[in-house]
């Protein structure tokens, strides 16, 4: 998919400065060693904690309802370490924007691709489970190198940011289809084609059912399910995984899901939502826990955030 022109004019404000020093920065950080990327990153991570207050707050309550077998410390440690991950992926973003095909292709591994190209090969299309960790959109660029790989796309507020990750993600990826496009990502994948989705955070009750996840009900979306039913395609879960030591990341791909869509919407989502905590246990601060993923509750029971966040005046 081409890309759009730029329109310089529209974010020469001063309102915008702030957003150019930090593109300017990520631009800086992918001329440096891989290793000195994640350092970066780390660091950056670490100030967010520092600073911002009400998503700490968020991610606080997110890892004590999901974790409540790990001591207060523990718990504080894990906090920490998800936004030096999140400080992480802002580099590894940049990375995925603007750096070496070369220089990626040696950071990453796979481990059953051969669900996808089967699937490919019986003209079935598939799609593709992921959920949102924080090397979601690195994990994008890395499995595109080689596949024809389509995702959906959500606004972001800031239009420059907004502008310029939507021309990224043209250019790295064979479709972005935005999120009112439903019924052009089902032609899509009829054409055997594989798509993204991640449908594990809080969207509200529209299109949601309540389901356990990580041992509380959450609104969990229904799309999988939906969009299995209509395509006829399978359902190809798959984690990313950030490794130890600046080795790159292992990407792996699990055999369709048996039997789906099931019987129910409650059913499916359910499937769904247990092997994405399975993944998450496995490196639990690669997840994306800024994330209000409890937001919207069943009638009757209280709120589990404090708060709102803040929103910038017009």
């Amino acid at each position: 998919m081409s890309k759009e022109s730029f329109p310089w004019q529209d974010y020469l404000a001063p309102k915008f400065w702030p957003s150019w020093l930090g593109l300017a920065s990520m631009r800086i950080i992918v001329i440096m060693p891989y290793r000195l990327q994640l350092l970066i990153g780390k660091i950056i991570g670490h100030a967010f904690y520092r600073i911002a207050t009400y998503r700490r707050e968020i991610v606080q309550t997110n890892i004590a309802l999901c974790f409540p077998e790990l001591s207060a410390d523990r718990q504080e440690t894990l906090v920490k370490e998800h936004f030096h991950s999140l400080g992480i992926s802002i580099s590894e973003t940049a990375m995925s924007w603007w750096g070496s095909e070369t220089k990626l292709r040696k950071l990453v591994t796979f481990k059953g691709l051969e669900f996808v190209d089967k699937a490919l090969e019986n003209g079935t299309g598939a799609i593709m489970l992921g959920a949102h960790y924080t090397t979601m959109e690195i994990s994008g660029r890395l499995i595109a190198l080689d596949n024809k790989l389509a995702v959906s796309y959500q606004r972001l507020r800031n239009p420059l940011f907004n502008h310029v990750t939507l021309n990224a993600r043209k250019r790295m990826l064979h479709r972005v289809f935005g999120r009112d496009e439903i019924r052009a990502s089902f032609r899509y994948i009829k054409q055997n084609h594989l798509m993204w989705i991640a449908a594990d955070q809080d969207a509200g009750i529209e299109n949601s059912v309540f389901v356990p996840f990580m041992g509380h009900l959450a609104a969990t979306q229904t799309v999988a399910s939906r969009m299995a039913k209509i395509t006829k395609a399978p359902i190809i879960p798959y984690i990313s995984r950030r490794l130890d030591n600046a080795q790159g990341y292992a990407i792996e791909f699990f055999p369709p899901i048996e039997n789906f869509p099931g019987k129910s919407l409650e059913e499916d989502a359910i499937c769904t939502n247990q092997l994405i905590e399975e993944q998450i246990r496995k490196a639990p601060e690669q997840y994306l826990w800024v994330h209000r993923r409890f937001k919207t509750r069943p009638e009757g029971m209280p709120k589990l955030y404090k708060g709102k966040p803040r929103r910038r005046k017009k």
